[in-house]
């Protein structure tokens, strides 16, 4: 993280904090943690195909399927992400 460009936004009912990774990190982060403390930690995923693919896949997927029946899962595409929603094409 870079301490300059961290920034932090209370009202209220909300909070927000915006997190800039520090030069030189790269690709896209996949989750993260929050709580009071270290001990309470709760994790939660950023929004992205792989992230969605593998939520709808345990979620849709009975826990015993065969072969022929996982091939013929939906491919799930993650469209277009904006902070009204989410857009997903399924194949």
């Amino acid at each position: 993280l870079v301490s300059p460009e961290t920034s932090i936004s209370v009202s209220a009912h909300n909070a927000a904090v915006g997190l800039a990774k520090a030069p030189g990190s790269t690709g896209p982060w996949e989750k993260f943690c929050f709580g009071l403390d270290a001990s309470a930690l709760q994790e939660r995923l950023f929004v992205n195909e792989e992230n969605v693919v593998g939520f709808l896949g345990t979620v849709l997927r009975p826990p015993f399927c065969s072969q022929s029946a996982l091939e013929s899962q939906p491919l799930i595409e993650v469209l277009d992400v904006t902070e009204d929603g989410i857009q997903i094409r399924l194949k």
